[in-house]
């Protein structure tokens, strides 16, 4: 897998690693934004915009990112070692979007509000399920055992797959976010147009980097 960057062109190459970096600082550009504006720790609230963002923009992005072959922190590590500290980052994810939940379920509840009456809500109530479906179906891919009669392979396709329709779902719980009252009261103008962005463009990177992984491998094997 290493061997196959070296063979695409030198621009190709350096355009990878361009939107792999944007990645980074988009992802981290996002998180700063959103705690800025909700000052964590200002009212109950202000720690749901901020875990879940910190869950999603964050902590799942990076975690992908651990993968990429152009622009991940620990490129020169093990693949093994790598699948461990995916499956912290995808840990801290799944704990900080429970935390939001409860924050959020907790403040509806103080204040006799509906709950899960938005696309937002919806969206996000179902990504946390599948995040929790989602990391524990990843165990066999650390523990082998747990799965026997199925290959690792076919095991890392199907575990790549179901990632980045959880993925997908993360970023669509993060732009309907921004399309809250809270959001568009707190911004406006281009601010709002560049926050939208930030997942839109994180999330095209995402997915450009696992399919063609997997159609490189597709190749390899042919």
């Amino acid at each position: 897998m290493a061997e196959l960057p070296e063979s695409e062109p030198r621009m190709y190459r350096f355009g990878k690693v361009a939107c792999g970096i944007l990645t980074h600082v988009l992802c981290v550009v996002f998180t700063v934004l959103i705690t800025v504006l909700a000052k964590p720790g200002t009212s109950l609230f202000s720690w749901h915009p901020f875990l879940m963002t910190l869950a999603f923009s964050l902590f799942m992005t990076e975690a992908v990112l651990l993968f990429s072959p152009h622009c991940s922190p620990i490129r020169k590590l093990s693949h093994k070692t790598k699948g461990r500290f995916h499956w912290i980052l995808q840990c801290l994810c799944a704990s900080c979007a429970t935390l939001g939940l409860a924050v959020i379920f907790y403040n509806k509840h103080l204040n006799g509000k509906p709950h899960f009456a938005s696309w937002h809500g919806l969206v996000g109530l179902g990504t946390l399920c599948v995040v929790g479906v989602q990391s524990l179906a990843a165990l066999p891919l650390l523990y082998h055992s747990l799965a026997k009669g199925w290959s690792l392979a076919k095991l890392k396709r199907y575990h790549a797959a179901s990632g980045l329709v959880t993925y997908l779902l993360g970023s669509v719980s993060l732009l309907l976010g921004i399309c809250s009252v809270w959001f568009t009261g707190a911004v406006g103008g281009y601010t709002w147009y560049l926050a939208a962005l930030c997942p839109a463009l994180s999330t095209l990177v995402i997915m450009s980097q696992v399919s063609n992984t997997y159609m490189a491998k597709k190749r390899l094997v042919s």
